[in-house]
Formats: structure tokens, C-alpha cells, sequence
């Protein structure tokens, strides 16, 4: 099948959408599909934008650049990716993130639309609604479960007989390849502590430095953020045992994980997604979790409602109270007592991650409206579906 995936964020990027579209991309080329990205224009620079992220496909990716201002922008690329899309020859589906594309493509071919949040803009709302309501949407995909509820809600009659078939599908991880671990900065035989993500507000880095300053025995190795929140932590931190190492390319993040003993998800209960702004801490699926579970590490993470879709304490992870800054401590004491523990979780997570959460799998599974055209619509179906 000939997909053009259609993605309203910007290829290359430091963002997790465009890690998370480049896998999805790859994914669906490795199930056999002819694959091409249509994306906004990156300002960063990259000779290589396949190596950047580490995709094993090389499929074409064209990027269109934004005009001001941005609402007609937005229009003004949009079509711009239609007439591209039928210069390069209409394809057998139209897939995407891009809310503004897929409306202005009507009409071309069969549609289907992923989101990860809920619009709170009246604009954006209305556009959905356009969108959600032509019968060529053949499905809808959520991020999270939780997301597909508060959609049913937003939107009467979405989850009818008569509209898409919803999908939830969580994000994922490929399992990692062999390697090396990286050699990091710090104390010989120390505790390796990790995170792997972005800085914004309710990402948990107060909860990184209040845990450097209660374990000091251990190293915590910070992996990610753009140069102004870099620049705003390294401001606050004065500890010889905290290290920063910076945004890395999504590609070569593997030398990290393997390092680490322990990593941290502490997402707190307001959650800025890319840019630092809005609120997604009600449907958030961490790309960063799954990446953790593919290298069997021993995870903590927030006990958050969303988490509990896929993480389970004292199972696959432990989870603690967001902001209970003694619950993280022991938490991450007690794995560092326990050797045994961290392998059991870890394993766990692992054997997880490669039976229900794979790019591949997901690959498959979204596909589902139009490779399995009799599925009844109606509530979303969730990946624990499958089990």
C-alpha cells in the first residue's frame, strides 16, 4: 500500500513528534509499505535526517516551510502538501498528525487521523470536526486511552455505528541493537541514575535535583532540553554528581541507556508538551517509558492514571506519588539495595515492551480500518485487547 503520512511538526527536530512520526515511518516500511513523509521544515540542520534519527528505511521525506502568519500558514502549507501529494502520485491512503492536511487532501484518497492531545482552541475544534465527520476518515488513532474517553466526550456521536473505527495505540520502542555503553562523566562504581527527555515544566527535573541532593552516593546523568531550558536547570544545580550531557540525536541515544542502572519518569500533574505550553499530563504516552522497557532497565515513574495503562507497580516498574519527593527516594534507594529487584522489573518490562509495544505491532494495529474494512466501529479498542 502507498501512504502519505502527514505530519504538522518539524523534520529535523529536538521535538518528540518528529521521533515519534520518523519511527512510525520506518515501521510502516518495515511491514511493506511505500512510504512518504510530507512534514514541516526543520531549522536545524542535518546532512542526514534517516542517520539523525536512526531509521533502518531510507522512505522520501519532503518538507514545506511555514509562512506568517500562522493561521493562514497553516492553510497556505497545506494545500501546498496537496498539490505536492499529486505531483508525486495519489496514494492508496493518507495518514497522519497533520489536522490541517488531511482536510485539504479530501478527496484523494481514504484518510486516517492520529492525535495525541485535545484541542482546547475553538479553531482547531472546528477543523476536527470537519475532519471526523467525512465519511473517507475511515479511522481515528488515539495515543492513549484515556485521550479516545475525553474525544467521545468532546465529539457526539463519534464512537456511533456510524462513525471511524477508533484505535488506541500506545506509543513504542524497537528492541535495541548491540552495543557499546557510553562512557559517561562521574564517580567509578557509582549508581548511574538516568533520564532521557525534554525539560519542560512538569517534566520532573525538580524531582531529578531534590534526588541529587538526598542520594548523593549515586550519579544522575541528565539526557536532553533544548540550550534555554539547559541553560535555566544549570543555573539551579549545584551538584558534582549531577551531569547534563545535552540534546543527543534520537539515533544515538542507545550507548546512554545502557549505562544507566536505574531511569526516572517523573512527570508531574500539569505536563507541557513541545514548546513548553498546554497541558497533556491526562493522555501523555512517553516515548521515553518504552524506550526504558526495550533495554530492561529498572524504571520509576509517576503513579499518573495514564502511566497505569501500560505501567504496573512493583510489576514492570515502581510508581510513586508525582511530587512525594521521600517516595522517590525509597524508591530509588530501594533499587539500589536490590540488584535482583532491578532485573526482575526490568525483565518484565522488557518481555512487555517486545509482545505488546513494538513500532512494528503498532504499525499493524492502526492500520486496522483499512486493512480489516469490516471492524465494527464504537469504543476504542486498546492495545490490552490484543492480549
Amino acid at each position: 500500500m502507498r501512504i502519505a503520512y502527514l505530519h504538522s511538526g518539524s523534520i529535523p527536530s529536538v521535538y518528540a513528534n518528529g521521533v515519534h512520526v520518523m519511527r512510525m515511518c520506518d515501521a510502516l516500511t518495515d511491514a511493506g509499505h511505500d512510504v512518504r513523509l510530507y512534514a514541516l521544515r526543520g531549522e536545524m540542520t542535518s546532512e542526514d535526517v534517516h542517520a539523525y534519527y536512526g531509521t533502518r528505511n531510507r522512505f522520501p521525506v519532503r518538507t514545506f516551510p511555514m509562512r506568517a502568519p500562522v493561521l493562514l500558514g497553516s492553510w497556505l502549507r497545506a494545500w501546498g502538501v496537496r498539490r505536492a501529494i499529486r505531483r508525486d502520485g495519489v496514494p492508496d491512503l493518507l495518514y497522519g498528525r497533520d489536522p490541517h492536511a488531511l482536510v485539504a487532501a479530501r478527496g484523494l484518497a481514504p484518510r486516517i487521523y492520529e492525535t495525541h492531545l485535545l484541542w482546547d482552541s475553538r479553531m482547531m475544534r472546528a477543523i476536527e470536526r470537519v475532519l471526523l465527520g467525512s465519511r473517507s476518515v475511515r479511522g481515528v488513532v488515539f495515543v492513549s486511552q484515556a485521550l479516545a474517553d475525553d474525544y467521545a466526550g468532546a465529539f457526539h456521536g463519534l464512537d456511533g455505528a456510524d462513525g471511524p473505527a477508533l484505535v488506541t495505540a500506545h506509543d513504542c520502542a524497537n528492541p535495541p541493537p548491540p552495543g557499546p555503553a557510553a562512557q559517561l562523566p562521574g564517580r567509578p562504581g557509582a549508581l548511574k541514575v538516568g533520564y532521557v527527555g525534554h525539560l519542560y515544566p512538569g517534566r520532573g527535573i525538580e524531582v531529578i535535583l531534590g534526588l541529587a541532593d538526598r542520594v548523593p552516593e549515586a550519579d544522575f546523568h541528565v539526557v536532553g532540553g533544548t540550550a534555554s531550558d539547559l541553560a535555566h536547570w544549570r543555573m539551579r544545580a549545584d551538584h558534582p554528581h549531577l551531569h547534563f550531557h545535552g540534546h543527543r540525536p534520537p539515533g544515538s541515544l542507545h550507548p546512554y541507556y545502557r549505562a544507566f542502572d536505574i531511569v526516572l519518569a517523573p512527570y508531574q500533574q500539569q505536563v507541557a508538551c513541545a514548546g513548553g505550553v498546554g497541558d497533556i499530563s491526562r493522555w501523555v504516552s512517553p516515548m521515553k517509558l518504552f524506550e526504558y522497557m526495550s533495554h530492561g532497565l529498572a524504571v520509576v515513574a509517576s503513579d499518573l492514571p495514564v502511566l497505569r495503562e501500560v505501567m504496573a507497580d512493583d510489576v514492570n516498574c515502581l510508581l510513586v506519588p508525582p511530587a512525594d519527593l521521600d517516595a522517590w527516594e525509597r524508591a530509588v534507594r530501594r533499587l539500589a539495595a536490590e540488584p535482583a529487584l532491578r532485573a526482575r522489573l526490568g525483565g518484565e518490562a522488557r518481555d512487555q515492551l517486545l509482545t505488546e509495544y513494538t513500532w512494528r505491532r503498532r504499525a499493524d494495529r492502526v492500520l486496522t480500518p483499512v486493512t480489516e474494512p469490516t471492524r465494527p466501529a464504537g469504543p476504542a479498542a486498546t492495545d490490552r485487547a490484543d492480549r
